[in-house]
């Protein structure tokens, strides 16, 4: 299964060439335009996007105008804009988009953005590959140099947390909160029991990094 890939329209080079590198480092495609026009006659072409990430104010033709290409291709939106009126974001959301972001952002609250629309739309790829590991969330298999491994089910599902948000800080608390509920008043050393046991069965000493007094980081380590 391919990587979900993401259409960036921002003129704000600073801004997306961030977002750009952000993407690529947790797992996604991505294509970026500066202009609203560029981006329109583009998707006359390929329009086999999962999701848009529009500014607003964009010469060539502006975010809003830019939505009913968008709709026509059924790409879900979110909206980045330095735009604070209600109004605008009222009328962004009115028309069909997913969420609404104002500038600036921190880069982790526009990825967690992302993964909450792909699959609150249901386009989120549920196939994480990470070095010579391949999980299949949604049948629940994991294959390691081709290899089939069997994890007890809350270690699968500790280690798919982690292969979703790779390169990416995950809390405690947050790891509890998606496999064991908000319900759950464990001891929330659990996470550190399940995590260490993941670490040793797959030698992933070095890869499942402990973030102090936070949570794990699944590394992946780029040459």
């Amino acid at each position: 299964m391919a990587a979900n890939r993401i259409l960036i329209v921002e003129d704000d080079f600073s801004i997306s060439d961030t977002i750009a590198l952000n993407l690529k480092y947790v797992g996604y495609e991505y294509m970026v335009f500066d202009d609203g026009r560029k981006a329109a006659e583009y998707l006359l072409k390929d329009h086999s996007f999962d999701l848009a990430l529009l500014d607003i104010m964009l010469p060539g033709m502006d975010g809003f105008a830019l939505f009913s290409y968008m709709e026509k291709y059924n790409i879900p939106v979110i909206y980045m804009t330095a735009k604070t009126d209600s109004e605008s974001e009222v009328r962004g959301l009115r028309d069909g988009a997913e969420d609404y972001i104002v500038k600036p952002f921190e880069m982790v609250t526009l990825l967690v953005r992302i993964e909450k629309v792909l699959a609150r739309t249901g386009r989120i790829n549920q196939i994480y590959r990470f070095q010579d590991m391949i999980l299949d969330a949604e049948n629940r298999t994991l294959t390691k140099a081709g290899e089939e491994i069997k994890l007890p089910p809350l270690e699968f599902d500790v280690l798919s947390v982690l292969m979703r948000n790779k390169n990416r800080t995950v809390s405690r608390e947050r790891i509890l909160n998606e496999i064991w509920g908000e319900d759950y008043f464990g001891d929330i050393r659990t996470v550190d029991v399940r995590v260490a046991n993941v670490r040793k069965k797959l030698n992933l000493t070095d890869e499942i990094r402990t973030i102090s007094k936070t949570g794990y980081r699944l590394e992946e380590h780029r040459k």
